[in-house]
């Protein structure tokens, strides 16, 4: 079914101490929702207010980007955790750039794990309600972005909403799962941006073998590690502008779905 209107979240805020990763404030003014580092694959205290404050500044939707204890490998080595551990992991980091978020005049609007983490949790119902109970405790209105709604009724079982997130700037195995780049990779903005359109008005993507996988999300998800991300977010913007699909925050996305839903 075709989307009228389609959130771009970028991840961000990613940069620790003196070394600093993406150019985050070119990037924002093309997107519409951000999910910011929370220290433990990367970020800072001060970086996360800095990038908070823009996102304020700027009306972007602000989530918290929940990652495995990992700054080594940048979140994106899978890691045994049992359940208990990474709901306090999530905890942790949810409470924490909630607080930045309030502190500069905002309201966090969902949560998303990071890299290997992402990959487990929309295949692991246990970490999936780990992960949705975290939510819970500190806000059982944020939004959790997964993969696919696999893992659906285990994040209902905690009164948190699970919205399917796709990715435009990375590559699909054929059975759906994600194909996670180390070290994140230059990719051909046109390209970006006509996936990004397909999915928009077919919703459908390919996949890494060539065939094509039906997809539907209310959200994109571009990275701003990637080396020509704002020249990304750039043209995915432009080209989702002169296709007519409008670009706004996904919470009024969800917002308005339920007052379909509903009736009203």
């Amino acid at each position: 079914m075709p989307a009228a209107a389609l959130d771009i979240n970028v991840d961000m805020g990613e940069s620790f101490g003196r070394w600093q990763l993406g150019d985050d404030a070119a990037v924002m003014p093309h997107v519409s929702s951000v999910s910011i580092a929370c220290g433990f694959h990367a970020g800072d205290p001060r970086t996360m207010r800095r990038t908070v404050r823009e996102a304020v500044g700027q009306g972007i939707q602000i989530g918290a980007h929940v990652s495995l204890p990992d700054l080594l490998g940048f979140g994106r080595r899978r890691m045994a955790v049992a359940p208990e551990d990474l709901r306090d992991y999530s905890v942790y980091q949810i409470g924490a750039l909630k607080a930045f978020v309030e502190a500069e005049g905002g309201s966090l609007g969902h949560v998303k794990p990071h890299g290997a983490l992402y990959g487990m949790c929309s295949v692991d119902p246990e970490l999936a309600g780990a992960i949705a109970q975290a939510t819970a405790d500190v806000d059982p209105q944020l939004l959790l972005l997964l993969l696919n709604d696999n893992v659906a009724p285990a994040v209902r079982e905690h009164g948190v909403r699970l919205v399917p997130e796709a990715f435009v700037d990375l590559e699909y195995e054929p059975d759906g799962k994600l194909i996670i780049e180390p070290v994140k990779l230059a990719w051909d903005p046109e390209r970006v941006a006509q996936r990004a359109v397909r999915l928009a008005r077919e919703g459908k993507i390919d996949s890494q073998d060539g065939g094509e996988l039906t997809v539907s999300a209310p959200t994109i998800c571009l990275h701003g590690d990637a080396p020509n991300a704002v020249e990304i977010a750039r043209t995915v913007r432009h080209r989702l502008n002169e296709a007519g699909v409008e670009v706004i925050p996904l919470h009024k996305i969800v917002a308005d779905e339920q007052a379909v839903t509903s009736g009203r």
